[in-house]
């Protein structure tokens, strides 16, 4: 039976002032207390404290909006006089809806025209917003305790045609239904943007590499260069999620300096199979993944003697757990190969000419980090703008002050900047064929990834002066800007590191610069 609910004076509020009977009011709705002091988490002493009192702005400088929503049911007994209290759902935190928080969405998603989008992006968008809101918390509960996301967590993106469409368009779309109805005809790489920006605001990098970063780089070489018997044996049942795949490159040996791995793979005597022996690191999924897509040398030094093995997890391989910055769900492996047998027909492409294969998909594993990454600038930008609108030192909203809205200046226009250019290169991407792609956005989505990199280094440290001791504690208020400030060095490392874009993009700039340029 539903509590009957009555006005209340502050004369009467004030009267309940005391750990026998202990009421307060937040925004105008008034709750009884009581039985919950001796739970509260801060102690019954400084609940005690605000007994009797309107306490809005003490409230809000302390907890999440999720907190009032947990408890306001079982706790609210009415109204102050005088009000209708607040609709409490106006502060859920409803991951599910569009932000109407100034720059919480891209500018199209605000009701702003954008020549990129068509009504299906809208929907799509709407669509992946009501997947993972009820998957928000789960999703936060492994990255805290580094869990992998089990096999069924994996179907179950399948399922929804998620992990398919962080394929791009192709053919593997055929084998799944995609979620919210878009056909394959009429998807497109803004869709797939969309699903990873999505993916990149659920803020749980761990989490969210241990289901997509893995696969994506591995099942794209399935899908570009396998065989029939390949995409039917393996590229089907990873995209439906029934199995898991890795991209199995870097070495401790050989990071970006990919044409100097060192691990081998040399035929057997009978001819049928490659043998296989050597190591890899820091290979996300490696810990629980069925299949690894794997750069070996079967020739000469450098770039020429590459190739590229699809080696599934048999005997003689071993693969260990590397503990990162961020959640161990994740699945970060170092991998060693022993004599592992490969079956000749598990080669893809042409034997020491793996170096291509492997250089193919880099432009679309750097764009996909790019795009989830500024999903990820953009959920702590808006986080740390609620947080400056609501929280009062010296009477003041810190908004109110100059120095704090210079830094939202400095990072609204940096983040507006890289999606920009994002939207940009997506439907450049979008309108050329993969070679044309190569050839000309290479460069770009290299410096890119580099300027955007360093602008999420320049968000994390304004985001965590504005939050201060709380951008350094891993529960609370601050909890989501504390994980951004520990992991946001990821993106500026994987897919090829700062230095190594930043000098990529300007030599590709200088390979079309024109002989007669002069001042």
């Amino acid at each position: 039976m539903a509590k009957a609910m009555r006005e209340i004076t502050l004369e009467e509020l004030a009267s309940h002032n005391t750990s026998e009977s202990c009421w307060l009011s937040i925004d105008g709705n008034v709750y009884d207390l009581t039985d919950f002091a001796a739970m509260h988490p801060g102690g019954e002493e400084l609940l005690i404290e605000y007994c009797g009192k309107e306490v809005s702005d003490e409230f809000w400088g302390l907890h999440r909006s999720d907190v009032l929503a947990k408890y306001h049911d079982k706790y609210k007994i009415g109204t102050l006089a005088g009000s209708t209290g607040s609709d409490v759902t106006q502060y859920s935190d409803d991951f599910a809806q569009f932000s109407k928080v100034p720059y919480g969405e891209p500018s199209a998603f605000q009701d702003f025209p954008s020549p990129y989008y068509k009504p299906s992006h809208f929907a799509y968008r709407k669509a992946l917003r009501e997947f993972y809101s009820p998957l928000r918390a789960l999703a936060e509960e492994y990255e805290q305790s580094g869990e992998y996301p089990p096999i069924e967590m994996q179907k179950k993106f399948g399922q929804a045609g998620i992990l398919a469409s962080w394929l791009g368009k192709g053919e593997h779309l055929n084998y799944v239904t995609q979620l919210g109805g878009i056909t394959p005809e009429e998807f497109d790489l803004f869709h797939e943007m969309i699903s990873h920006e999505e993916m990149g605001r659920l803020g749980s990098p761990g989490f969210s590499d241990g289901i997509r970063a893995g696969y994506v780089i591995g099942a794209s070489p399935i899908w570009s260069f396998g065989d029939d018997r390949l995409k039917q044996e393996v590229g089907v049942p990873v995209i439906r999620g029934e199995k898991r795949i890795c991209l199995a490159i870097s070495e401790a040996f050989a990071g970006s300096d990919v044409a100097n791995l060192r691990t081998t793979a040399r035929k057997s005597d009978d001819g049928r199979h490659y043998i296989v022996n050597g190591t890899k690191k820091w290979i996300t999924n490696g810990v629980f993944a069925d299949y690894f897509v794997t750069a070996v040398r079967t020739g000469g030094a450098g770039h020429g003697g590459v190739s590229m093995l699809m080696i599934p997890r048999s005997e003689g391989m071993e693969t260990k757990q590397i503990k990162t910055s961020y959640a161990s769900s994740a699945g970060t492996a170092y991998i060693i190969f022993e004599d592992v047998e490969v079956p000749v027909e598990n080669l893809m492409g042409v034997e020491n000419m793996g170096f291509l294969l492997v250089m193919h998909n880099f432009n679309h594993e750097r764009w996909f980090i790019i795009a989830g990454f500024i999903a990820s600038m953009r959920s702590v930008v808006e986080e740390t703008m609620k947080w400056a609108k609501q929280r009062k030192v010296f009477g003041k909203p810190l908004l109110g002050k100059e120095v704090i809205r210079m830094k939202f200046a400095k990072m609204i226009s940096a983040l507006e900047g890289v999606y920009s250019w994002l939207e940009s290169i997506t439907y450049q991407m979008q309108n050329m064929s993969h070679d044309e792609m190569n050839a000309k956005l290479g460069g770009q989505v290299a410096l890119l990834k580099f300027y955007c990199t360093r602008v999420g280094h320049d968000i994390s440290d304004d985001c965590v002066q504005i939050f201060g001791g709380r951008a350094i504690t891993k529960t609370g208020m601050g909890r989501n800007i504390e994980a951004f400030q520990r992991t946001y060095k990821f993106a500026s490392i994987l897919g090829g590191s700062e230095e190594i874009m930043a000098d990529l993009g300007v030599r590709q700039a200088m390979r079309n610069y024109p002989a007669e340029a002069r001042l």
